[in-house]
């Protein structure tokens, strides 16, 4: 007899006094036994209550399913009420909810939902019994199976359609086809160029003079430094060229040049040439794939291609498979590099005209402090700072204004100092997860801006505790690892969103770019999805509100830093603003005083780059571009004079030379526990 059973006609009358009694209530217990066989039911337990389970069959769109369930009518009372009623009580109970006419009842809703979960299967090219099952376990509500049998068939449906558009979207998004979408390019007969060589060869000075003689051309830059300094190298030489970056634009009439940050490559403007800097990052994870745009689509006759050694097999790969003709020329370093036979050992050994290399923002301000306060005039480059900042805290080193520099691997790229000496303060690196030994290539490009060629007999490289100076010893030595021959990052067009949402009927921007990233035709892996991850939680945010597909992909793309929350609370006030349809102006921000008012006025200068960057995208609802432009440079002069206060004065030493220097130590928080550096907006700056 089943456990559940709680009717045992044989024994769950216990003897009494009365044994005539106790035959009239064992005739009922039989009674009420052979009751419920009549209609092949039962007693059990649910969920703390006694019910009817009915077993049967039902015939629907000729199938025959069998079932073993509880009609909610059938639920009759709490265990413990239930053995406080008599026998009679039960059979009574058990005659009002089970009969003829609500076992008709109950099989015709049974027939009518396992008819419905067949042809539902059925349209979706799916087996109804796998679902159905479900229906036969028993012991449990009909409604609650007929819930599971639902909730299993919509995650198949799910899935089926999950695969579906996966398989019409390798269709669709061919990314073995990614350099055809880029037109122009595709159909011109490229040369590439590849000057490679260390920092200090000169890779730069070759293709910026065969720039200069052309027709036409275009200068892509990884920074908007390097965009503004070689912009003015081609003024400086006569040449009618516009600048171009997400935030700024200086155009001229007539203008036969362009001088751009790489994401603002026109693709569709064939020229005669091009220069793309910095092309070793190609392996860059979050802006790698604007490097592989800019190589599949400079439509230049001549593509000049300048980066490190370490990228020639990428370099080769691409220009195979672009059918481009190539040529190699490797370069030397004009000045050597070389390990100071010691490490330098406190701050009062430090130099006029040394580097001091920190990884974060609180490191570099607290080094600054450290270094000023014995007696050295100092600038200091982080990646928070805009490039006017940057670039002015570069000239005063320059100009012999600053007798030290204190800055972050930011002085690798896109700035040329007159270093003598790079001390590195330590030679490990927090990379947003853990803090790491930093890599060669990137110890490499930090320390080859040591010796200026005309300026150094020779560059000199330093750890400043024992410590540090061997490992970075042992770096220096540690050739870097080629760049890879195949996988090379790409994100999504508009025009690849537009194409996804056609062939899938997607609407969702995040769904989009998922979709993207997971089931587009990779075929070989020589193209890959690039890191989507910000875009995508952004675009979950927009895809609440009431815009357009093309404005949520223009949010979603906004070089500015969402997990900073002043910065966020801004992009969220312009994105409701556009889904309205209203105009956002612009306000100028408030800086304040105090310890944190040079962290608000680098997060102001953010802010107004971020406004002009949608400024220029979408100028009927941000028409204040041209006043963020304004703002952020007045700004960044205000940066600049905080820097110059703090750090920029001589003053009288409070350390006695030789002693040791504690500046990770020193001033603990004086500058904020921040130790992310803004990374994916900082590094377009």
């Amino acid at each position: 007899m089943d456990e559940n059973f709680l009717i045992d006609p044989e024994a769950v009358i216990p003897a009494g006094p009365d044994p005539e009694a106790d035959d009239a209530l064992l005739d009922v217990a039989r009674e009420l036994h052979a009751y419920l066989q009549g209609f092949n039911a039962r007693l059990v337990h649910n969920e703390g209550a006694v019910a009817i389970e009915v077993a049967g069959e039902v015939e629907a769109d000729g199938r025959r399913q069998p079932y073993r369930l509880v009609p909610v009518r059938c639920v009759l009372a709490r265990i413990q009420k239930w053995r406080k009623l008599t026998p009679d009580r039960h059979l009574a109970l058990v005659r009002e909810r089970l009969h003829a006419e609500s076992i008709a009842e109950f099989e015709a809703d049974v027939r009518g939902f396992v008819a419905s979960v067949v042809r539902r299967a059925e349209a979706e090219g799916l087996d109804a019994a796998r679902f159905l099952r479900a229906l036969e376990t028993g012991k449990e509500l009909a409604s609650r199976r007929f819930q599971i049998v639902e909730d299993r068939l919509a995650e198949a449906v799910g899935r089926r359609r999950v695969e579906a558009q996966a398989e019409t979207l390798r269709g669709t998004v061919k990314l073995t086809r990614y350099p055809e979408s880029f037109e122009t390019a595709f159909m011109m007969r490229r040369r590439f160029i590849a000057i490679l060589g260390p920092t200090n060869s000169g890779k730069t000075h070759a293709a910026m003079e065969a720039l200069a003689k052309a027709e036409s051309g275009v200068y892509l830059a990884p920074l908007r430094l390097l965009a503004l300094e070689n912009y003015e190298r081609l003024l400086d030489r006569g040449v009618a060229v516009s600048l171009i970056t997400g935030e700024e634009r200086r155009l001229t009439p007539g203008a036969t040049h362009v001088a751009s940050t790489i994401e603002m490559l026109n693709t569709a403007r064939p020229v005669e040439v091009a220069v793309i800097d910095e092309i070793q990052m190609l392996e860059d994870l979050e802006r790698g794939s604007a490097w592989t745009a800019a190589v599949c689509g400079a439509a230049a006759k001549t593509v000049f291609l300048l980066g490190a050694l370490s990228a020639r097999p990428a370099i080769e790969a691409l220009a195979e498979r672009l059918g481009c003709e190539l040529e190699v020329r490797t370069l030397e370093r004009k000045s050597p590099l070389e390990m100071a036979p010691r490490e330098v050992g406190s701050i009062g050994q430090l130099k006029r005209g040394d580097a001091v290399i920190a990884f974060s923002r609180r490191d570099v301000l607290n080094w600054a402090t450290n270094i000023a306060e014995a007696g050295f005039r100092v600038a200091t480059i982080y990646g928070n700072l805009s490039p006017e900042v940057r670039r002015a805290q570069a000239q005063r080193f320059r100009d012999g204004e600053a007798d030290i520099v204190v800055a972050t691997d930011a002085i690798g790229m896109g700035l040329n100092l007159p270093v003598a000496r790079v001390v590195f303060s330590t030679a490990k690196k927090f990379d947003g997860i853990s803090e790491d030994i930093l890599a060669p290539w990137l110890t490499h490009q930090i320390a080859g801006r040591a010796g200026r060629f005309g300026i150094h007999d020779a560059g000199l490289v330093a750890g400043f505790d024992e410590h540090t100076h061997r490992i970075i010893g042992r770096l220096m030595k540690t050739p870097a690892d080629p760049l890879s021959n195949r996988g090379f990052y790409v994100t999504p067009s508009l025009h690849h969103v537009k194409s996804i949402s056609a062939a899938t009927g997607e609407r969702g921007l995040a769904r989009l770019l998922e979709l993207f990233s997971r089931n587009i035709d990779l075929t070989d892996d020589f193209f890959l999805p690039g890191d989507l991850t910000e875009q995508i939680e952004r675009a979950r945010w927009l895809d609440t509100l009431p815009l357009s597909l093309e404005h949520r992909f223009t949010l979603s793309l906004v070089p500015v830093s969402t997990r900073v929350e002043s910065l966020n609370q801004a992009w969220q006030t312009w994105a409701r603003a556009l889904s309205k349809e209203k105009s956002s102006h612009l306000a100028i921000e408030p800086i304040g005083e105090g310890r944190y008012a040079l962290q608000a006025a680098e997060d102001a200068c953010k802010k107004y780059s971020a406004y002009a960057w949608l400024g220029y995208r979408l100028p009927d609802y941000y028409p204040d571009a041209e006043a963020a432009v304004s703002l952020a440079r007045s700004m960044s002069e205000t940066v600049d004079e905080m820097l110059a206060r703090q750090h920029g004065r001589r003053r009288d030493a409070k350390r006695r030379p030789g002693s040791r220097g504690k500046a990770r130590s020193a001033a603990p928080g004086a500058y904020g526990d921040r130790r992310s550096e803004r990374r994916r907006s900082d590094r377009r700056s």
